[in-house]
């Protein structure tokens, strides 16, 4: 007899640590962390397993799905899977729903979908994928998201597959910017009805349309276009911003610290105190 897959540890009061300290973090080191005004996650009943698979472009990543996943998904336990060498080295993120895939084995295939069974089969849970299973550049086509996800319907065929897009770039300030966009959801037993290597083609596609759509708006550097989810530390700071805030003083101006302020003020959400 088969044992039931158990269901990967995660503790809310580190995942509610971690958040807030990553929050921070980005805030700390980023300029903003931006969500296009199109691609707000769609309403999803809280009883519905989900499964969140995104590009994976840079070292950030782990740390802005953290915070989106705490800001917009607030009412959902978060899991990821996380390659089983590093998440040796950094065991912390085991109490946050992190569970451990060997990347170098056939191993790694019996792990993910046995945590990933045990995940989406109760309600108000939420599986997080850097479906590319690599760094790469948003802009490199095709994506070459890893065969394992399709696999997901055929254990859990309630679940909605939620395309997210990801992307970095420099605008007008000293930090860098984040910027995400949700597409629309797919049905498990719409990927069901497909053959396998179709179900991949799909969810494919649905991330890569996302992911242009997405950089078109970047490219515009139209703040209007986001609703900024995390402003953070803006100006250039020591000498160069110390004299500009004396000569502000001096002619009663309000000071503002970044070079272009306005892209701050782009109706941003309300921060969390921390």
């Amino acid at each position: 007899m088969t044992p039931a897959p158990v269901l990967p540890e995660r503790s809310p009061f580190v995942w509610r640590f971690m958040a807030r300290y990553l929050d921070r973090f980005v805030r700390r080191h980023m300029n903003a962390l931006r969500l296009a005004r199109w691609g707000v996650p769609a309403r999803i009943e809280a009883g519905t397993p989900l499964v969140v698979y995104c590009n994976h472009p840079a070292w950030w990543d782990a740390a802005i799905l953290i915070v989106i996943g705490d800001r917009l998904f607030s009412d959902r336990a978060c899991y990821a899977p996380f390659d089983a060498a590093m998440l040796e080295r950094y065991g912390i993120f085991r109490r946050i729903g992190a569970f451990p895939v060997d990347l170098e084995s056939r191993r790694g295939a019996t792990q993910f979908l046995a945590a990933s069974r045990a995940i989406l089969a109760g309600p108000g849970r939420a599986l997080w994928i850097t479906a590319q299973g690599r760094f790469s550049d948003s802009r490199a086509r095709p994506l070459g998201l890893k065969p394992g996800i399709v696999r997901l319907p055929e254990i859990a065929p309630t679940t909605l597959f939620l395309p997210l897009a990801l992307e970095y770039a420099f605008w007008e300030e000293r930090g860098a910017e984040a910027f995400c966009a949700f597409g629309a959801p797919i049905p498990a037993v719409d990927l069901l009805a497909l053959p396998r290597h179709e179900r991949l083609a799909r969810m494919e596609t649905a991330l890569t349309d996302t992911l242009d759509r997405l950089s078109a708006d970047v490219i515009s550097r139209d703040a209007g276009r986001f609703e900024t989810l995390v402003s953070g530390r803006r100006g250039i700071g020591g000498v160069y911003d110390g004299w500009r805030r004396f000569a502000s003083m001096l002619t009663g101006q309000r000071f503002e610290s970044g070079h272009r302020p306005e892209l701050q003020r782009a109706l941003p959400r309300q921060e969390p105190e921390t």
